[in-house]
């Protein structure tokens, strides 16, 4: 039984009922007596700092000091081009580990590895349709033969060409492919370090089925082997339902990281289990006399006006909303719904509100522009009849527009594209869960971790990955090419992405304090440092060794701190790498022989002896 005594300095020190084992300065008899043995020749249990390159010092702690700074300071990367960096010892160790976690969860789900080519054809991608939709965040180049590639920025044309080539018969479904590889993305604004970068490491699992049924089940057993990823990471993550965007598809999910730097906005019910990312989310709306009366009345002068425009830069487009609201509470994602041509990356569209195309190569006045209103709900059926019926080019158009209001053609939307009323405003903490009668919203700022989609037959289909399946097997579902009892259809494919490289970057910024980094147990470079003061060098890498060996759940992975610097500059560096937990041997040990014991995320400072020391860390572990 162990009785924890409050030392006269506020902290705790853990003291046994038996007697201290040590009285004198560990020495080699000591060693001989934990059998560790004390040559020169023999191996080392733990890893040296000394031996050890960890780049830190030199750089200076900035004001506002973000957790990208403070993985540079602390060498754990340094940064090589715009958007691009290099991972050093620290950093790759973190990615090892991290990488070695996902690997568990893969063979969990009966998932093999492999490792394609960060480099694809442009043509593979022409034919599902995606070259052109990527734009310039793809990087392009040609060989010496002015063959078309790309640097990929994810793998469906490949695999799916790979599996086509391969599986020809539903007897080799369902089949699970994964790879952790780079990836390319050409970031106009690379920004916050690895969470925004040019080139990125990621996790893409790929699923082969030959029926939906069969992807279905699939897709639910990837969802629960990500949420046991990130359980066991410890971080207060959420799961969102998700548009598929580019990759395809008509079911995902995003894992979120809830931060302040965040990108993404995730609205959660606080009543029941409603999730959703900003592009997916809605919300009960209320009823419309119970809203903004004053601005039902018909007049254009009671509300703003919104002005877009589409990709081809043909359509214009007016966005009309109550004047009790601005522009930042335009939802794009909204106005996308109902116009999926709309250009959302511009700032400014107004230059483009002109007769006269917005290119030095081109003076004809364009043609068969056309304009769109949309009206959002609130203002009602009176302000958008008014809007038909009485508005002149000094309402529908800029003030500085050149554009003849008689050339061009109009049209006017006022539901969604299912009849509801259409809700053109950012959703706001308060507003009502679509879901449960009394669940209010709330907006979050989240970084996405991880995308589980199901793409169907999105890439199976232009590239020809079918295979053979008795009709019995997949009857109601469409089929051809019927041969005897056999038919032949599309595989039936999901995609599951983790961003390595990024829940570095996020996990860092959760975790860090004034004092430095913080990392869960499960991706730390180290579990313990063991931190020693002037003249105990011996001590440590007695003590170190001691722990290395020590029987436990797992063996610790430790770092002894063995450079010739004091204690206090050695605890600051350790405060700014993150490790879990520290061991320090000063004037404690010296007087007592007590190891100090800090584990600051759980904010613990504990003196222990060294026969209860291994037991005691992984107590601690075990919480991080």
């Amino acid at each position: 039984m162990m009785i924890i005594s409050r030392t006269p300095r506020g902290k705790h020190a853990l003291r046994p009922q038996w007697p201290r084992i040590y009285s004198i300065r560990p020495s080699r008899g000591l060693a001989s007596s934990l059998n560790i043995q004390f040559e020169s020749d023999v191996q080392d249990s733990f890893t040296r700092r000394s031996k050890f390159w960890i780049p830190t010092g030199g750089i200076t702690a900035t004001e506002n000091e973000d957790a990208h700074a403070k993985l540079i300071r602390a060498g754990y990367l340094r940064q090589s081009h715009a958007g691009i960096f290099h991972m050093l010892p620290l950093g790759q160790k973190v990615q090892e580990k991290l990488e070695k976690l996902i690997d568990k969860y893969m063979l969990q789900l009966g998932a093999s590895k492999v490792s394609l080519s960060s480099i694809s054809s442009q043509a593979l991608w022409q034919q599902t349709n995606r070259l052109e939709g990527y734009g310039p965040e793809l990087f392009r180049l040609t060989d010496r033969k002015d063959v078309p590639l790309l640097l990929a920025p994810t793998h469906e044309e490949e695999i799916t060409t790979l599996v086509s080539k391969t599986i020809k018969s539903y007897k080799s479904l369902p089949l699970r492919l994964y790879q952790i590889g780079r990836k390319y993305r050409d970031e106009i604004r690379p920004r916050q370090g690895v969470l925004r970068s040019r080139e990125f490491l990621m996790k893409d699992l790929y699923t082969f089925d030959y029926s939906i049924q069969s992807a279905l089940s699939t897709y639910e057993q990837v969802r629960a082997a990500y949420s046991r990823l990130f359980d066991e990471l410890k971080l207060p993550y959420l799961v969102a339902e998700a548009s598929s965007g580019d990759i395809g598809g008509d079911l995902s999910h995003e894992y979120h990281l809830p931060t302040s730097i965040g990108e993404d906005n995730v609205i959660s019910c606080n009543s029941c289990d409603y999730v959703a990312n900003e592009e997916l989310a809605a919300t009960r709306l209320s009823l419309l006399e119970e809203t903004l009366p004053d601005t039902n009345s018909g007049d254009v002068l009671a509300a703003n006006v919104w002005r877009g425009i589409s990709k081809d830069r043909s359509t214009l487009i007016n966005v009309w909303y109550p004047a009790s609201f601005s522009d930042d509470s335009i939802n794009t994602y909204a106005i996308k719904s109902v116009l999926p041509e709309l250009d959302a990356s511009l700032n400014d569209p107004i230059p483009f509100w002109s007769s006269v195309p917005n290119s030095a190569k081109l003076s004809e006045p364009r043609r068969h522009l056309h304009l769109v209103n949309i009206v959002d709900y609130r203002l009602g059926s009176p302000f958008a009849n008014a809007l038909k019926t009485n508005s002149s080019s000094g309402v529908l158009l800029p003030s500085d527009t050149n554009i003849d209001l008689d050339t061009i053609t109009s049209e006017y939307i006022t539901s969604s594209t299912d009849g509801e009323p259409l809700n053109t405003l950012r959703i706001c903490d308060g507003d009502s869960c679509p879901r449960c009668a009394s669940g209010k919203l709330k907006v979050q700022k989240a970084i996405e971790l991880g995308h589980t989609f199901h793409l169907g037959t999105r890439y199976s289909n232009p590239l020809d990955a079918h295979v053979q399946v008795p009709s019995n097997l997949i009857e109601g579902q469409a089929a051809s090419n019927r041969t005897g009892d056999m038919t032949t259809v599309p595989m039936q494919m999901g995609c599951h992405g983790i961003g390595v490289s990024r829940i570095i970057g996020a996990v860092a910024d959760h975790l860090a304090d004034e004092k430095g980094l913080n990392w869960p147990r499960a991706i730390a470079p180290f579990e313990v440092v063991v931190v020693s003061g002037k003249g105990l060098d011996t001590d440590g890498i007695i003590v170190s060794e001691y722990l290395a060996n020590s029987p436990g759940p797992r063996p610790l992975d430790l770092l002894l701190d063995d450079r010739p610097e004091s204690l206090p500059w050695k605890m600051r560096d350790a405060d700014l790498v993150g490790y879990p937990v520290i061991v320090i041997l000063g004037k404690g040990w010296s007087s007592d022989r007590l190891c100090e014991v800090q584990c600051r995320r759980l904010s613990s400072v504990s003196h222990v002896l060294l026969e209860d020391l291994p037991m005691y860390i992984h107590q601690l572990l075990s919480q991080l």
